[in-house]
């Protein structure tokens, strides 16, 4: 239920481009966004398919667990002092725009810039120039933990040396006494990338822990953790009352990153899952959430999914149900043959670009595979950006 007929205004929303309908009543975005969805599988051949009304967000404004601010210089003042510039950049350019009154991100992060802002300019912490690849701070992540409320800030720096850490941190956790850990990030390359490969503690235990689907995570500074926790909740447990488990299910949870939805669907009547994913680091995340949440039923590999189904299909297993997440590119031809050698009877297809979607849907369609469901959730509110479930069954 929407309960707000129309949006505030955002201050930065001329200049930012991020949230391209902030300005609009969210009750018609989600019209526009169930509209658009409707018209795209219609249009790709699935118009018997039951695509249900998007699921949006009751208060749909601050919702972004994870901000991220580069720290630029600005202009010199008369005292000759510089002013320190931080916000996020301009759609299409490099330009960075104050998000100080940003509508979606959380206000406590928000909090926390503003006072590293502040702080830097008193510690004499020189903001990162890449056009010199000179300055010593490039960006503050900072990661709110939805239903715990603990604050990871990440400081990322463009040498090791931090002389005045200490007291740097001392003041910073004065004026927000509510972060639990800070870290120091070190890149010193001259890249776009924001996170470099040392990182060092300097206050608290380093991680935090946050609560989604009733099971608990550990989120370090390279933790991928989906950024509206809310939402997320709502995606996860659509997907696995559509994926219907009993408990005798085995289940491939393809792309499963560190684990979430695996380890949602081994608590919620799998018998047994597989998570697979080519990223070692992510693995090692999945299998220590799993251990964390005392989830034995759920086992992970550090594979390529696609070669990983088409062995299990060469040696004869079962598998009932493959969750599937895919990046914005959608799967693979190879990774779509390697489910329909697999043959389970039901597949639950998760993705955060319904044009990729629809492409390999039609994939599976050609093999034996019909379209059942489509259900779109609006994990981003006031862009353009939709996530649709769609469940598949085997004819």
């Amino acid at each position: 239920m929407v309960k707000q007929s129309s949006n505030p205004l955002c201050p930065a929303s001329r200049e930012c481009g991020a949230c391209q309908h902030v300005g609009e009543p969210y009750a018609d975005q989600l019209v526009a966004k169930d509209a658009r969805i409707r018209k795209l599988f219609a249009g790709a051949g699935f118009a018997c398919a039951d695509v249900r009304p998007i699921l949006g967000m009751e208060a749909p404004f601050h919702y972004r667990n994870k901000v991220i601010s580069p720290f630029a210089p600005g202009k010199r003042g008369p005292n000759g002092g510089r002013e320190i510039l931080t916000g996020m950049y301009a759609a299409g350019t490099h330009k960075l725009v104050n998000t100080d009154g940003c509508l979606v991100e959380n206000e406590q992060a928000q909090q926390v810039v503003r006072a590293i802002r502040q702080l830097a300019r008193k510690h004499h912490v020189e903001p990162y120039d890449e056009n010199r690849h000179a300055g010593f701070l490039r960006h503050v992540v900072v990661r709110v933990g939805h239903e715990s409320g603990e604050v990871l800030v990440t400081l990322v720096t463009n040498a090791a040396e931090f002389p005045s850490s200490k007291a740097f941190c001392r003041a910073l956790v004065k004026q927000c006494p509510f972060i639990t850990t800070i870290v120091q990030n070190v890149n010193t390359r001259q890249t776009n990338v924001i996170l470099g490969e040392r990182e060092q503690r300097l206050f608290g235990p380093g991680f935090i822990l946050d609560t989604l689907c009733g099971l608990s995570f550990r989120i370090s500074s390279r933790s991928f953790y989906q950024v509206n926790a809310v939402q997320t909740t709502v995606l996860y447990e659509k997907a696995i009352e559509l994926a219907q488990l009993s408990g005798t299910s085995a289940v491939i949870d393809a792309y499963c990153g560190t684990g979430t939805i695996s380890l949602v669907a081994a608590k919620r009547g799998a018998e047994k899952v597989t998570g697979v994913d080519s990223v070692d680091s992510a693995i090692r995340d999945a299998r220590e959430n799993a251990r964390h949440n005392g989830v034995e039923n759920a086992r992970f590999v550090t594979a390529d999914a696609g070669d990983f189904m088409r062995q299990m299909a060469a040696e004869g297993e079962r598998v009932d149900v493959v969750l599937m997440d895919p990046p914005r590119a959608g799967s693979t031809p190879e990774f779509l043959d390697a489910l329909v050698q697999l043959a389970p009877a039901r597949a639950v297809y998760i993705s955060c670009n319904p044009e990729t979607q629809v492409r390999d849907l039609a994939f599976l369609a050609e093999r034996g595979y019909v379209t059942q469901l489509v259900q779109p959730v609006d994990m981003f509110p006031h862009t353009d950006h939709i996530e649709t479930v769609a469940v598949v069954v085997r004819q």
